[in-house]
């Protein structure tokens, strides 16, 4: 494979981003409303999408640099995560013509939202134990969707959220899974919040569809392709949780290195220290080895080696995840008390940055996938 290294216009994204964010107050815990506007108008929200429909025509690549760049100035946008690049992906790629009319344009310039809703309370990892089911009514051709969701972040802020769901197969009867896109006033359709003790401005809820009855067209892509298309939404949704660990590393370490160059209570600065010094040096090195990882994985998404990018997405984010917990971790450190007080804003990403190392797909979910695929390890499950 070709190296991946940065070019010009991605090194000048990545300044104007910065740039941007940097001139923006913190959002993390607080509404994200006026910061998601101000970055779809300057084209960052959309800038994987297809030019066609209002995007910016580049790719998974350019949509994380954007993400890890927020993150770093300590402004994460969560949903860059699920609208523009799970939701916006799948309909851009499997979309019907008047999905992608419906669709595209609106989420490219953020006036619109849509969430994704996979994680069931009885499936967790296991994508094949998904229960919610969706059944076709013969009389009026409508699809019927019963059944429930957690986790799904959002809800309340999208005007839809892409559903995976589970069909028949009229050939073997075997559950197939296909996605649906339910509008979030859809009769039947609840949602409840989680109570989390995460400070985020993205609340966490669990769904209810109970009977939620949807046109013929509220399914995306070929009913028989579904988990091609799935994973054409989870490979990005790895890539950009990535991005968002990464980011979030880095503005952690941000904090702690002002801390340690200025700290001074013997005779030099306190990040004159190996105990303190070296410690930091490593997170750096943790955070730009992920971000290498992290750059391979978009290469290949971009590319279209769904399979090859599967393998790197999971392990990009297996390094963004860990290596942003050590990161804030340090940093919190390195603060000492001061780490914990609200005026350094560092206790706060103890909690948020083990998001990276949980969601959206455990790290030891990851080990398993990379002993299987990867190293031809035999299952024990």
């Amino acid at each position: 494979m070709t190296p991946v290294i940065e070019s010009d216009a991605h090194k000048s994204l990545r300044e104007a981003v910065s740039t941007f964010a940097a001139n923006h107050p913190r959002t993390l815990g607080t509404d994200t409303t006026h910061l998601w506007q101000a970055a779809a108008k300057l084209g960052y929200i959309g800038v994987n999408l297809p030019e066609a429909y209002g995007g910016g025509g580049a790719g998974i690549t350019e949509l994380s640099l954007v993400l890890e760049e927020m993150g770093a100035a300590g402004n994460p946008l969560l949903m860059m995560i699920v609208s523009p690049a799970i939701c916006g992906t799948v309909i851009a790629r499997f979309g019907t013509d008047e999905q992608k009319r419906e669709w595209l344009p609106p989420l490219a310039d953020g006036s619109r939202l849509m969430a994704f809703g996979i994680t069931e309370p009885d499936a967790g990892s296991n994508s094949h134990r998904i229960t919610t089911t969706a059944r076709r009514d013969a009389a009026t051709g409508d699809w019927v969707l019963t059944g429930r969701k957690v986790f799904v972040s959002g809800v309340d802020i999208a005007d839809a959220t892409l559903i995976v769901g589970r069909t028949e197969d009229a050939r073997t009867g075997k559950l197939k899974p296909c996605l649906f896109i339910v509008p979030r006033d859809a009769p039947g359709f609840e949602r409840r919040p989680i109570d989390m003790e995460l400070s985020a401005a993205e609340k966490q809820f669990e769904l209810t569809l109970d009977d939620v009855r949807l046109p013929a067209d509220a399914l995306v892509g070929d009913e028989d392709a579904g988990l091609l298309q799935l994973f054409a939404g989870l490979n990005p949704e790895r890539i950009m949780t990535a991005a968002f660990g990464i980011g979030m590393g880095r503005y952690a370490l941000s904090r702690a290195l002002e801390y340690a160059r200025e700290r001074t209570v013997w005779k030099t600065p306190i990040g004159a220290h190996q105990a303190i010094a070296h410690p930091l040096a490593q997170a750096h090195i943790d955070l730009e080895l992920a971000r290498l990882m992290m750059q391979k994985a978009a290469h290949l998404y971009d590319a279209g080696d769904d399979t090859g990018a599967g393998e790197a997405a999971n392990m990009a984010k297996y390094a963004a995840g860990e290596a942003c917990v050590r990161a804030v971790d340090q940093a919190v450190h390195t603060l000492g008390g001061n780490g914990l007080t609200r005026e350094f804003g560092l206790a706060q990403l103890i909690t948020a940055s083990r998001v990276a190392r949980i969601a959206p797909v455990s790290r030891e979910m990851i080990l398993n996938y990379v002993s299987h695929q990867t190293l031809g390890l035999p299952k024990s499950y």
